[in-house]
């Protein structure tokens, strides 16, 4: 955690301890998904530990974490310092009372069991993070080939970026020739002895901005001017700035490695039509798959074929290494976006409260993982890990990821052509 978050000093050794228990945790489940596969210790023995591993995340999700945050936040608050406790139990109530009307809409509720038990609390905290998934997922799949592309690169040329340049010091030396007149006006009128009998007061300022002594310059319009070429100003050196950025991406891609991504983006590019093609069909047609996509792979492959192959031993192996770069992708990516959002939004009061809403998106993301990562794996695979999630709608999870993936998606194409379609345009004013 440390590391994660290096730059700002995480003060709260509680805040540390949350995260890491939740960090642990969240990666304990993915890591009995493969003694799943793998047969590693005895079914009772594995049972016992996935049912204290939810019991553990789900106290800490629904129960400390929210706690936590309200306290924090509450003792940022100097008028409500006194009664910090009483105002975090006051916004944890509230929480809770959203959390579970949460459910109301959702037919994921389950009048057999408690109102505290697993299946309550994992069917909300699994709607919170597939619905997540599914957004980042959508963005996802349509922004990592529109990044790895070299398609939809601008043709940037030397005299592109010349010509800005050209623009930005031309900027800058009005700025400096307009203050040196404001400079030289206020010499010249606190040696006449303007700045002494300047009119104070509302009507003062609309005086001194109508009118003006002969041979002086109106200040408050050169202000003005001189405000709006230092805006001026900042857009030019943005623009440079990406236009640098575009010209060594350009650079980048005829490399070996720039080549390789590349193609990887056409790869991802036909992955994600594929996707949300599927997520269209399986909305329309409200339809969720009883197989394994390695399994029902192989057998399509053989069946192609007519080779000999024994399907039940080899999609074993490889929905253990599927399950496995799915694990690995999901900590990796989770992590990198997680550190961004940290820094770009952090500081020194507000470090605590931001660590522990990470935390909070962190759990509910590895649980959902575990709900939608189930369909991933074989049927004889699946059977401790349904006993422990208890009578869930697992079909809805899936429909439901199917139709924040396909908003999230579509949502995503129409964002970046508009930003694609317009960025050309900033650069062709002279």
């Amino acid at each position: 955690m440390r590391q994660l978050f290096k730059d700002y000093e995480v003060r709260q050794y509680v805040v540390q301890v949350i995260f890491s228990v939740t960090f642990g945790f969240s990666c304990t489940m993915f890591e009995l998904i493969i003694f799943e596969i793998l047969g590693v210790l005895n079914s009772s023995s594995r049972y016992f530990h996935w049912k204290m591993n939810l019991c553990v995340i789900l106290l800490i999700l629904v129960f400390m974490v929210p706690f936590y945050i309200g306290y924090f936040v509450v003792s940022n608050i100097r008028l409500l310092h006194k009664q910090r406790l009483f105002f975090s139990c006051l916004l944890w109530l509230t929480f809770m009372y959203f959390f579970w009307k949460l459910g109301d809409p959702f037919p994921i509720l389950s009048p057999k069991h408690g109102i505290l038990s697993i299946e309550q609390l994992i069917s909300r905290v699994g709607v919170i993070g597939v619905t997540l998934m599914a957004l980042l997922s959508g963005f996802g799949a349509v922004n990592c080939p529109y990044t790895y592309m070299s398609y939809f690169l601008r043709n940037v040329t030397d005299t592109d970026i010349l010509a800005l340049e050209r623009r930005l010091l031309q900027t800058m030396d009005m700025i400096i020739s307009k203050k040196k007149r404001m400079a030289m006006a206020q010499r010249t009128m606190f040696q006449k002895g303007e700045v002494q009998n300047k009119p104070s007061g509302f009507w003062g300022m609309i005086k001194s901005v109508t009118t003006s002594a002969p041979g002086s310059e109106n200040l408050t319009l050169i202000q003005q001017e001189v405000d709006a070429l230092e805006e001026l100003s900042r857009q030019l050196f943005l623009e440079t700035a990406d236009l640098y950025a575009t010209k060594e991406r350009i650079e980048y891609s005829k490399t070996f490695k720039g080549k390789y991504f590349n193609f990887l983006g056409y790869f991802f590019s036909i992955y994600c039509v594929w996707k949300i093609f599927m997520a269209t069909i399986n909305i329309v047609f409200d339809r969720v798959g009883k197989t394994d996509p390695v399994t029902r792979g192989i057998e399509i492959t053989v069946n192609y074929l007519g080779i000999q192959f024994d399907v039940k031993f080899w999609s074993q192996h490889i929905s253990f290494i599927l399950v496995g770069i799915i694990i690995v992708t999901s900590i990796r990516g989770l992590l990198i976006t997680l550190t961004k959002f940290f820094y770009a939004i952090s500081s020194s009061k507000s470090s605590n409260v931001i660590v522990l809403l990470l935390a909070q998106i962190m759990g509910m993301y590895f649980v959902s993982s575990v709900l939608l990562i189930r369909m991933s794996m074989p049927l004889e695979y699946r059977t401790i890990i349904t006993e422990v999630l208890g009578e869930l709608q697992f079909n809805f999870y899936h429909r439901w990821f199917d139709v924040i993936f396909l908003v999230s998606a579509l949502s995503s194409i129409l964002f970046l052509y508009l930003a694609h379609k317009q960025a050309p345009e900033k650069h062709m004013a002279p």
